[in-house]
């Protein structure tokens, strides 16, 4: 019978591996694996950014990992092929450990479901 991971395993498993692949040497946090995921979802591959870019980055990939628990919904791409989402339920108010455990399990799934 395989072992379940608990989610502080798995978030443990993925930081390891994204900071192998990813960093130079530093782990990444919560904020760079999200930065990650938004130019994953951008799809125009590793480019320099502006700082409003990385900011419009991170909301693409907050979007996309909220999307599964219906409080987004994509809408389109722009002219400049930008994914675009619209807010579909208000996030409720959450303590900071309890916003930080739906990011970390929204970003285990985005992961699992790409089978990276």
């Amino acid at each position: 019978m395989p072992k379940i991971l608990t989610l502080k395993e798995k978030w443990d498993l993925l930081v390891h591996k994204l900071t192998n692949q990813f960093a130079d040497g530093d782990e990444l946090n919560m904020d760079g694996i999200i930065y990650l995921i938004g130019v994953q979802e951008l799809g125009q591959g590793q480019r320099e950014f502006k700082k409003d870019e990385k900011v419009n980055l991170m909301h693409i990939a907050i979007c996309k990992l909220l999307e599964p628990y219906g409080y987004y919904e994509f809408d389109y791409f722009d002219d400049d092929t930008w994914p675009h989402y619209k807010i579909l339920t208000e996030l409720p108010n959450l303590k900071p450990g309890e916003q930080t455990v739906l990011m970390k399990e929204a970003i285990i799934n985005y992961f699992e479901s790409l089978n990276y």
